[in-house]
């Protein structure tokens, strides 16, 4: 979260910006990327900077595969067992079973910002 709120700094330096009220971020299925965590630690990282207060807006991007098997292309089947606290997305195939590409959900991004100009 530090490199994020470190490079969203770095871009706002260009604008002429009075406030931010809102960060967007798209945060792949299978980084595991806890939201609580990541919240948590952005309203640390962002204490005394112009991001301080602001909403940071977390959207889950699911996990999409390419077969080159087949040529299947979309979401996954998901894993789910006694003891498991955590839905796991199947990286294989759900048509042949081949081993597949992870074209979507592996990712973390700032997508977009809400800000006040001056």
């Amino acid at each position: 979260m530090a490199s994020i709120v470190e490079a969203v700094l770095e871009e706002l330096k260009r604008h002429d910006v009075e406030k931010v009220e809102e960060v967007h971020m798209v945060i792949g299925e299978i980084t595991f990327l806890g939201r609580d965590q990541l919240e948590f630690a952005y309203e640390i990282v962002t204490r005394d900077t112009i991001l301080e207060g602001s909403k940071l807006v977390i959207d889950e991007e699911k996990v999409q595969v390419l077969c080159h098997s087949c040529g299947y292309a979309g979401g996954v089947d998901y894993l789910s067992g006694v003891g498991q606290d955590h839905i796991i997305p199947n990286l294989s195939c759900p048509r042949c079973v081949a081993g597949v590409e992870v074209t979507k959900g592996k990712g973390c991004a700032v997508t977009s910002l809400k800000v006040v100009e001056r």
